[in-house]
């Protein structure tokens, strides 16, 4: 008896990391997809719509003040920037490295460090929901390196 409840509760419990490991997945696909390619990478637009809430916003520490940056800006810069570029101009690729994914229900937060030619530039705090469509990235802080 008592080893049918320990197979069951190892199954049990299998079963519940195994669940866990694939919101992780799903998380760290929305945060490339969106982020990492969409908006580092100047990817697609649409991407980034899908990835981020409409009422995502960054918070970002200036002038010992915090400032919010909306998504909609943000998708403006991007827009503006790919605008300008020059059509000969190779863009310097961002890489990503995951250093954590916290998941709780339908919270998350994600822990990245960002690398432009080899060279950290970014630590990331990324935190996102889970809604009926899936999980969506709705704040981030940061710090930049020097």
């Amino acid at each position: 008896m008592k080893g049918i409840i320990l197979s069951i509760s190892c199954l049990l419990w299998l079963n519940i990391a195994g669940a866990q490991v694939n919101e992780e997945d799903l998380i760290k696909n929305v945060v490339n997809n969106a982020y990492v390619e969409g908006i580092q990478n100047s990817g697609s637009i649409e991407d980034i719509r899908k990835g981020f809430h409409p009422s995502f916003n960054m918070l970002r520490f200036m002038e010992n003040d915090v400032k919010p940056y909306a998504i909609e800006e943000w998708i403006a810069a991007i827009e503006k920037r790919k605008a300008e570029a020059k059509p000969d101009s190779k863009p310097i690729r961002t890489e990503a490295k995951f250093l954590y994914v916290d998941v709780t229900g339908t919270a998350a937060t994600v822990k990245l460090e960002l690398y432009r030619e080899g060279k950290k530039t970014f630590t990331d705090y990324i935190v996102l929901y889970k809604f009926t469509e899936g999980w969506r990235i709705v704040s981030k802080t940061y710090y930049r390196h020097p």
